[in-house]
C-alpha cells in the first residue's frame, strides 16, 4: 500500500484507530487536528511514522494545505456531541459544516481521489420507524445532527456538481477503547466503565429502556477502509451499525456482568435532543461496500474494558 492518505480529525478516538490501522498496512499518513477535542497522546505510538498538522479546517488556508499530494481523505474532524451544540450551536457549525465545505473544495481543487465522510445517525431523528433505512427523510433534532446532515448533503452535491468521489457513512453509536470518558458530553460507555472501575455511580438521562445501535470501532475502521475503494458507492450515503439495539439498562447489566460490579444508577431527567431508539439497517452497506460487522455489542464491550483497565486520564 502505498496511497497517500489525510485523516482529519485524526487524534480523536474513531480517527486515531483510522491512523494506527493505515500505517499498520503500510499507507502514507498524514493527520490534521486542532486538539479542540483530540488526545494527542493518542498517536505516540504511531509520531514518528505519521504527519501532524496542528490545524482548523474552518480555516480556508489550513485545508488548503492538507490535501496537497493527497489521494484520499477520511474525514472525522467534527465536534460530535448534541449536548454541546444545543449551547453553542455558532461554534459547533463551523466546526462540522465550514471546515468540511472548506475541506470539500481543497479536494475539488486538489484532484484528491476520494472523500469519506463521517456522518451520523442523529440525522434519522426520533422516528418510530425501524431499522432506520437510508432512504427515510432527515428529521434532525439537534444543531449537531442538522449539521452533520448537512455535511452530507455537501458531499453529495461535490459529487454530482463536481465529481468529486464521496462516500457518506451514517455511524451508530461507536464505542471502543480509547474513548474520552471525562469530557460532560462524553458517549455513555466510556463514561459507564470508567464509573464503575472506580465504584461511582452512574447516570442514566431517562428512563434507560432508551435502545441503541452500539457499534464497536472495529467495525467502523473496516467500513472505512472499504468505502475507500468500494465502485458503487460515491455520492451515496451507508448506515453503519450492528443491525441489532439494546436498551441502557442492558448495557448496565451486560458491563456488570463482565466488570463484576454492582452498579449504583442515579436516574434523570431525559435531554433535550437526545433520540429514543435507534437501529441500522445495514444492507445497504453489506450490498455497496462488502460490510459485514466483525465485533457485535458484548465481544465489543469486554475489549473496549480491557483497554480501559489501567489507562491513565489523558
Amino acid at each position: 500500500m502505498s496511497e497517500r492518505y489525510l485523516i482529519t480529525g485524526g487524534a480523536g478516538f474513531i480517527g486515531s484507530h483510522l491512523v494506527k490501522r493505515l500505517v499498520a498496512e503500510g499507507g502514507i499518513v498524514r493527520v490534521v487536528d486542532n486538539l479542540s477535542t483530540g488526545h494527542a497522546e493518542r498517536l505516540d505510538d504511531v509520531r514518528n511514522a505519521i504527519q501532524f498538522i496542528n490545524g482548523d479546517l474552518a480555516e480556508e488556508s489550513i485545508a488548503e494545505a492538507v490535501v496537497k499530494d493527497i489521494d484520499y481523505v477520511l474525514h472525522q474532524a467534527a465536534v460530535p456531541s448534541v449536548q454541546r451544540s444545543i449551547g453553542d450551536a455558532v461554534g459547533t457549525n463551523q466546526a462540522n459544516v465550514t471546515a468540511t465545505l472548506n475541506l470539500l473544495e481543497s479536494c475539488r481543487k486538489a484532484g484528491v481521489h476520494r472523500l469519506v465522510y463521517a456522518a451520523s445517525s442523529s440525522a434519522y431523528g426520533d422516528t418510530e420507524v425501524l431499522p432506520k433505512t437510508e432512504e427515510m427523510p432527515a428529521d434532525p433534532l439537534s444543531p449537531y445532527a442538522l449539521q452533520k446532515w448537512v455535511g452530507e448533503r455537501y458531499c453529495k452535491l461535490y459529487y454530482d456538481l463536481h465529481g468529486l468521489e464521496t462516500v457518506s457513512l451514517r455511524y451508530f453509536n461507536v464505542f471502543g477503547p480509547d474513548q474520552d470518558p471525562y469530557s460532560e458530553y462524553s458517549a455513555v460507555i466510556p463514561k459507564f466503565i470508567t464509573n464503575l472501575l472506580a465504584k461511582e455511580s452512574v447516570t442514566v438521562y431517562g428512563d434507560g429502556e432508551q435502545s441503541r445501535d452500539f457499534t464497536y470501532i472495529d467495525n467502523v475502521v473496516n467500513a472505512n477502509l472499504l468505502a475507500l475503494h468500494a465502485k458503487d458507492v460515491p455520492g451515496k450515503v451507508c448506515n453503519i451499525g450492528c443491525g441489532e439495539r439494546i436498551t441502557l439498562n442492558k448495557l448496565i447489566q451486560m458491563l456488570e456482568q463482565i466488570l463484576g460490579v454492582k452498579a449504583k444508577v442515579n436516574y434523570a431527567a431525559a435531554r433535550a435532543g437526545d433520540v429514543r431508539h435507534s437501529l441500522a439497517d445495514i444492507q445497504k452497506a453489506r450490498r455497496l461496500l462488502g460490510y459485514n460487522p466483525q465485533a457485535g455489542i458484548e465481544q465489543g464491550l469486554r475489549k473496549t474494558v480491557k483497554g480501559f483497565k489501567g489507562k491513565l486520564r489523558y
